[in-house]
């Protein structure tokens, strides 16, 4: 799991600093006064400001937590940073002056396995972005705001890792070919494999897990960016939090990927394509409740199931796909409302 530190800036209020300080129970450690509080209450964190293998030694024979914070400078601030994860030092903070990317990438191939990495950053986005560094990305991101709203915000990113959603078996209870109609294609900014898809569903409450195209046969090469997730009217869904409609979607926005598991992580729409071509309607039901969802009729649309994926041109009434079925309730441009009374078929 990421690690969120915030470090509440000396020019802050003191209004701000307490309001922080009430939201920083979402944080893992709170940076004052050359300490980390660490909010589980276990241990502080001793955090140096200049390198000193003395130093570093004698905290780590007390049993004592140590983080050595570093401005990243050129090679030889990576170097020192190195030499201090060989020391065993328990965190290197970095502050990357000029690049943030690249002196990044190249302490987390030197560091990795031997000291948690904490970028500094003063937004969320930046807190993506170091995360996200070298596909491993940073152990964490120490955060420099008096903005609380950001606070919340990195915090949404940060937490997200490892988030998982229930999907349960649907049974099928109709197929029926509807004619021709337009579907949308979502090529994403990351490679699926069997069993990972997107969840779309003609009801927000109930959405089916269709699978990414990635399987090879005889006509067409598997496309492991790409879904081909059905009406541009379904649901899928953005963030944990909100859906968008398919018809939507462009390059730049973003779709959760879901696997057969459950586990789910966001990434970017590199284009949606829109076509004509035969469609086909698939009613289920899960625990009385009816879900439909309206895909292309064709051998390359597959449904997840427990134990792999099926066809839609294969599926009969009986079988069973997995689906998200959502909190009661509605949605008012995507965002849930529970006290909302809706009736979708």
């Amino acid at each position: 799991m990421k690690e969120l530190w915030i470090e509440i800036p000396q020019t802050a209020s003191p209004v701000e600093r307490d309001n922080l300080l009430k939201l920083a129970e979402v944080c893992d450690a709170v940076l004052e006064n050359a300490q980390a509080a660490n909010r589980s209450g276990k241990h502080d964190i001793s955090v140096l400001t200049s390198f000193d293998a003395d130093a570093i030694a004698r905290l780590k024979r007390e049993g004592k937590k140590v983080a050595l914070k570093l401005s990243i400078r050129g090679k030889e601030d990576e170097n020192t940073a190195a030499k201090a994860a060989e020391l065993s030092a328990d965190y290197i903070i970095l502050n990357c002056l000029d690049w943030r990317v690249i002196p990044i990438e190249n302490l987390i191939a030197r560091t990795r396995g031997k000291s948690k990495l904490i970028a500094e950053v003063s937004n969320a986005e930046d807190a993506r972005l170091v995360l996200e560094a070298l596909e491993l990305g940073t152990d964490g991101v120490l955060l420099k705001t008096s903005d609380p709203n950001e606070l919340m915000k990195t915090a949404a990113i940060v937490k997200k890792q490892a988030t998982k959603i229930e999907l349960v078996p649907a049974k099928v209870t109709a197929v029926k070919p509807i004619g021709t109609g337009a579907r949308v294609c979502v090529d994403t900014c990351d490679l699926m494999v069997a069993g990972e898809g997107i969840l779309v569903g003609c009801q927000s409450a109930g959405l089916f897990l269709v699978e990414a195209e990635v399987h090879e046969n005889p006509y067409v090469q598997p496309r492991p960016f790409r879904v081909n997730a059905g009406s541009p009217s379904l649901y899928t869904l953005a963030s944990l939090q909100s859906t968008r409609y398919l018809s939507e979607l462009k390059a730049g926005d973003e779709v959760l990927i879901a696997n057969q598991e459950g586990k789910v992580r966001q990434t970017n729409v590199g284009r949606a394509k829109i076509e004509f071509r035969p469609l086909i309607l698939v009613e289920a039901e899960v625990k009385g409740k009816k879900i439909k969802v309206i895909l292309q009729n064709a051998e390359t649309i597959r449904l997840v199931t427990v134990n792999g994926s099926k066809p839609v041109t294969e599926l009969n009434a009986g079988d069973e796909v997995l689906a998200h079925m959502a909190a009661k309730g509605g949605r008012h441009f995507g965002v849930s409302v529970a006290e909302e009374t809706v009736i979708e078929r």
